[in-house]
């Protein structure tokens, strides 16, 4: 553990295409990679309807997180950022 000591997070933002893969440096546990925003049409069970989509890509230290606990965080993020009120309650 004293490798990773001090860490931290680090959310890089890339203009432009649609996705990347972070890459993570020492000390660093973890990055967040936020793309740019695009409107997508996702299907909603019965027609296609325009949504504002935002690619992340999350990129960890298997060392100091867990698998499972970067899945549960990267869906909870998904979450509130879907409906930015959560934030506010």
């Amino acid at each position: 553990m004293r490798l990773l000591l001090p860490s931290g997070w680090a959310i890089p933002n890339r203009f432009g295409g649609t996705a990347f893969m972070p890459i993570v440096n020492t000390p660093e546990v973890a990055i967040l990679g936020v793309s740019k925003a695009a409107m997508k049409p996702v299907w909603d069970g019965q027609e296609f309807q325009p949504r504002l989509m935002l690619p992340l890509s999350l990129s960890y230290d298997h060392r100091a997180v867990n698998g499972a606990d970067a899945a549960r965080f990267t869906s909870v993020l998904s979450q509130l950022l879907g409906d930015i009120r959560t934030l506010l309650l």
